[in-house]
């Protein structure tokens, strides 16, 4: 027993202290492990190799991690948190919620011929009859309405439209809270009732839930829809970059497992974190595309070193070293860029950011640790289930040859292909330079397809503001009742006030009080969010309130609703981009300047990565604000981009962005500290990083791309402007921009100035022949294998094939 375990010991410091010669396996313990002599290691070596060592373990954790987070998920049962708006919609929202009761639904039904002609709404008998038959209806519902108002009743001039063709039923959805939904229910089946007996006119309900559920709807469809999709596409896009099916399967397996288990925790978490419809998509999005995307790097090195000869442990040992490496770099760039959104204060992006970290890193997890287990496990099996007409083909490992001639060509005329590619993006970024900041309103976001949709674009066309007029919260300082004679009166002046006013503002203007605050509807000229509504949306702030509710003491006031939201949304973020900015590109900076001990890397990747944006950008404005291509992509052009979504791409872009330039700059330096010139070496790299680059970017750009098929145009915004620039990333910018720069560069691609020298990172760095660097692989980072000369071959009884 004693002799044994001095064996182990002794197999275990050879197996440890790194190869045993050029191309020679592994000993045994270096099998399992893929480890260098202890201490040296990296963090993700060990980790690897612990999967390795301990492949059940590692995978059976792993799935028990996903399985708890759904578990936990789907027990959370308590109120989920509520953002805080910003500005001064944020104060209404604040004070709203700090009373009892829930503030009353404010709904609108909207009776107007079928054709759009008639007469007077008072002098057609169908559409009073109709008016007359939804309030006796309405009233049969005792205790589920309050505040009814119709186009008959007296001092209701306002609720028949400019025209005089159209009339506008009124009344709030009563509580309390706990039957508020009940009421509803019971509301809207009698404005269905009332529609299918009148059905020669049009009678519609859209107002604060109708259409706050009809955009519910569409992100569930969306999200449905976007699921059924995108993992489908991206397993046939895997069959065909793979050419087997198991091997094809592995990255859809972690994916589905990381979103899966990232939509549990957020459940959890959301307890404690706001988080709004658009988190469910970009976990989706981005989910897929990292889980995809890292995947891909590290199997496709394996199956590099396995093609080269090596064995299956070996194999995961230098994928590991390089691969793995880029793997984790990549994903907390990510991670770090995307928290930079942190610094807008703005708490809707606090659950986004929460969302997107969390995904990517459980991304980053499984691929270091599931990954390398599940090879190590399979071995050769990986290449199991090949397809017959591309199995063969597939399953071997080759250099891109019509990449390498791109990058021949590129670095022996640099300037004119780097200058020409340049100029066409420049070109392409010049619409962005007209670039209207503007979220979509609800009858802008949706198409007219969905029934409220339409009820509100024909109720906007009618009564301008009607669908989402502005809430105006009142409340006495003194903690009193608001609904005082003298804030009454104020209230009448203010009605008086839009009467006789130029237009900006609107009526009906509707109140209701809730509990120690009371609500004012005042509608709003424009769609809700374009520059008319934001111009009344000013008189009415600066110049109607403080001449009527300004004027009685002891009374505050703030202005809230769709409108002011999504301006002082606007605002704030305005304000905080140029920090966002800032912050992650001096943290790309210092991570890039760690990684490759270089300044010139760091400045070269940011500049490519802005010109890149830009040109995505610039596809942005000319197709959604101009118009474009509005009838393919299936959109009403709104004359804006969303406000949110510039910087957002902005910070995911430029962490996914990051994978291919650290992926393709580590194969080039991989060549050079082999002893190739930077030139040789930037061929060689672009040669051998071209397959697992374009296949990332095929399916990251397909994944994308299945956002433009959804019913928003926030989604089909989101899925064209980052499709656009991954496909710009991995074509012009990796095959002709990058090569180009580097090889203007030459050598001072890879120098660090003196007075940089105490920068950390690729320490004892050093250049080698060729036939050297053979024996021992040179990992992403600089970092050399040990040196393996003068050992004697391993044992090759404990490979795991």
């Amino acid at each position: 027993m004693l002799r044994k375990s001095r064996q182990r010991r002794e197999q275990g410091n050879r197996a440890e202290s790194g190869p045993t010669g050029a191309g020679a396996p592994p000993g045994p313990k270096m099998a399992e492990s893929g480890t260098h002599r202890k201490g040296q290691g990296a963090i993700v070596e060990r980790i690897a190799g612990w999967s390795v060592r301990h492949r059940a373990l590692a995978v059976g954790g792993w799935l028990a991690l996903v399985a708890v987070a759904v578990l936990a998920g789907s027990l959370m049962t308590g109120p989920a948190a509520h953002t805080d708006d910003p500005g001064e919609s944020g104060v209404v929202k604040r004070v709203v919620n700090a009373q009892r009761n829930y503030e009353p639904i404010l709904e609108n039904v909207l009776i107007q011929p079928l054709d759009g002609g008639g007469g007077k709404f008072l002098d057609d008998p169908a559409l009073v009859a109709a008016a007359d038959d939804l309030v006796a209806e309405l009233a049969k519902t005792p205790g589920a309405v309050t505040g009814l108002r119709s186009p008959k009743d007296p001092g209701t001039e306002r609720q028949v439209s400019a025209d005089g063709r159209s009339g506008l039923v009124t009344f709030f959805v009563a509580g309390p809270n706990d039957r508020m939904d009940a009421h509803f229910d019971t509301v809207a089946e009698a404005v269905r009732t009332v529609a299918d007996r009148h059905r020669d006119v049009r009678v519609a309900q859209a107002g604060d839930v109708s259409l706050s559920r009809a955009v519910d709807d569409a992100v569930k469809e969306d999200l449905a829809s976007a699921e059924t999709t995108s993992l489908p596409l991206t397993l046939i896009i895997l069959l065909v970059v793979f050419g087997a099916l198991v091997a094809a399967s592995i990255p859809l397996l972690l994916a589905a497992t990381t979103v899966a288990g990232t939509f549990g925790l957020v459940a959890v978490l959301e307890q404690w974190v706001a988080v709004n419809s658009a988190v469910t998509s970009m976990i989706l999005l981005v989910g897929v595309a990292v889980s995809v995307d890292y995947s891909l790097f590290y199997l496709r090195r394996e199956r590099e070193e396995r093609a080269a000869g090596r064995g299956v442990a070996e194999s995961l040992h230098i994928a590991s070293r390089t691969s793995g490496h880029v793997v984790a770099v990549s994903g907390l760039t990510v991670i770090v860029c995307v928290s930079g959104l942190l610094l807008t204060g703005l708490d809707v992006f606090r659950g986004l950011t929460l969302g997107t970290a969390l995904v990517v890193g459980l991304a980053m997890l499984a691929s270091v640790t599931v990954l390398p287990a599940l090879l190590a496990a399979l071995g050769h099996r990986v290449d199991k289930g090949r397809l017959p007409w591309l199995g063969k083909r597939r399953t071997t490992v080759v250099e891109s040859r019509g990449w390498q001639r791109l990058a021949a060509a590129v670095v022996r005329r640099p300037k004119a292909w780097g200058g020409a590619a340049a100029l066409v993006l420049l070109v392409m970024a010049v619409p962005m330079t007209d670039m209207r900041l503007q979220d979509a309103a609800v009858v802008n976001s949706l198409p007219r397809s969905a029934p409220t949709v339409d009820t509100a674009v024909r109720m906007q066309e009618a009564f301008p503001g009607a669908p989402t007029p502005a809430r105006v919260a009142v409340w006495k300082e003194d903690g009193g009742r608001p609904d005082t004679p003298e804030v009454l009166s104020a209230v009448d002046r203010l009605r008086e006030r839009i009467a006789a006013g130029d237009g900006r503002l609107s009526g009906p203007v509707s109140t209701v009080r809730v509990d120690d605050v009371l609500m004012v509807r005042v509608p709003l000229a424009g769609t809700g969010t374009d520059e008319a509504s934001v111009d009344a949306l000013e008189a009415l702030r600066e110049v109607a309130l403080p001449a009527t509710l300004g004027t009685v003491d002891g009374v505050g006031y703030a202005v809230g609703g769709r409108t002011a939201f999504a301006h002082d949304f606007e605002e704030q973020l305005g304000g905080r981009t140029a920090l966002v900015i800032g912050f992650v590109l001096v943290l790309a900076f210092g991570l890039l300047l760690v990684v490759f001990r270089s300044l010139a890397v760091p400045l070269v990747s940011i500049a490519l990565n802005l010109l890149s944006m830009g040109a995505a950008y610039g596809v942005l404005t000319w197709v959604f604000q101009g118009g474009a291509l509005s009838s393919p992509l299936g959109f009403t052009p709104y004359g804006g981009v969303a406000a949110w979504l510039p910087l957002f791409m902005f910070v995911i872009l430029f962490g996914l962005s990051m994978d291919y330039h650290i992926f393709i700059l580590s194969r080039i330096r991989e060549r050079r500290l082999a002893g190739a010139s930077t030139r040789d070496a930037v061929v060689g790299g672009i040669a051998a990083s071209a397959g697992v680059v374009t296949s990332a970017a095929v399916i990251m750009t397909a994944v994308f791309t299945v956002f433009i098929t959804l019913s928003a145009i926030e989604n089909k915004m989101m899925g064209v402007g980052m499709a656009v620039a991954i496909l710009i990333d991995a074509t012009l910018v990796r095959g002709v921009l990058l090569p180009a720069a580097v090889a203007l560069l030459g050598e001072r691609a890879w120098t660090l100035p003196g007075w940089l020298g105490w920068v950390p990172g690729g320490g004892g760095e050093r250049r080698r022949p060729v036939a050297a660097a053979a024996a021992a692989p040179a990992d992403a980072y600089g970092t050399l294998a040990t040196e393996t000369a003068g050992r004697a071959p391993a044992d090759r009884s404990a490979d795991p094939r």
